[in-house]
């Protein structure tokens, strides 16, 4: 007797990143009106302390209601991508049981600086998103994301005149940075580009259904700091792999803090 095509037991899990205002919410968007009519697919996204991300999704009509789940964060964005991954996959596995089988579910990070990224113990792969509105220079300061995501997308091309951003150097400054990775200049308006990136997708969905394709963390994040309304900073890096497994997710975010005021930090006026 043949044997049957093993059925995966799982949605591919592909991960879109990026600092704020790059485009990734209406990046997940297009990919949802392009595709959904040949895949089964699923979002997930982050916000700090909201779920408006989602609300635009599902306003814009891209996929069921239903199929569009949020993640509140509460903290960092990247606290939920990398640190304790829990929540998102409990939404994710969620929106499978609830309406799989899935083929693809596209978890989307709360806007986020150039060394977020995502742990392997919650997606397959990893889009990275800049735009051109960030500056021409973005692409060549390099970071985790900008180096080693599994795509890296230039966004809103169409809107280069308009800030003096040389698209081409751009791009090359990104394929130089990724040492020749792919790279794609996207704008909505620019069909072949949007070509581009669903045929990007449908390939990675592929791979990844048919085993061809393993996870790589693209690295631990670069010391950074984050300060709260009293002024206060928290000063601290994520480990590397010695600090705990990047495949536990049972671990909480342990590492040490290091407390100092901002120097560029006021006293908040009496009330």
């Amino acid at each position: 007797m043949a044997e049957t095509p093993a059925t995966p037991t799982r949605a591919f899990r592909l991960g879109v990143a990026g600092p704020v205002g790059t485009g990734k919410t209406s990046l997940i968007g297009l990919l949802c009106r392009e595709l959904a009519d040949e895949i089964e697919m699923g979002v997930v996204t982050n916000d700090i302390y909201t779920d408006e991300d989602a609300q635009i999704l599902r306003a814009a009509g891209v996929l069921e209601i239903d199929r569009i789940r949020a993640v509140e964060t509460g903290a960092c964005p990247h606290t939920a991508i990398r640190d304790d991954v829990t929540p998102n996959l409990i939404a994710v596995e969620d929106l499978e049981r609830d309406h799989g089988p899935l083929d693809l579910v596209l978890v989307e990070s709360g806007g986020d600086n150039l060394t977020a990224t995502f742990s392997p113990a919650l997606v397959d792969a990893q889009i990275f998103v800049l735009d051109v509105a960030g500056g021409g220079d973005v692409a060549r300061k390099g970071g985790p994301g900008i180096a080693r995501a599994d795509l890296l997308v230039v966004n809103k091309t169409d809107l280069a005149p308009y800030v003096e951003v040389d698209v081409e150097r751009m791009l090359s400054d990104a394929s130089d940075a990724r040492d020749g990775g792919p790279v794609i200049g996207l704008s909505r308006h620019d069909q072949s580009s949007v070509d581009a990136l669903t045929d990007w997708v449908r390939r990675m969905t592929l791979a990844v259904r048919e085993g061809r394709h393993t996870p790589v963390d693209p690295g631990p994040m670069a010391p950074h700091s984050h300060a709260d309304e009293d002024g206060q900073v928290t000063v601290h890096s994520h480990g590397p792999a010695d600090a705990h497994d990047p495949l536990d997710v049972t671990h909480g975010h342990t590492h040490p803090h290091e407390h100092r005021p901002h120097p560029l930090a006021h006293e908040r006026p009496a009330v």
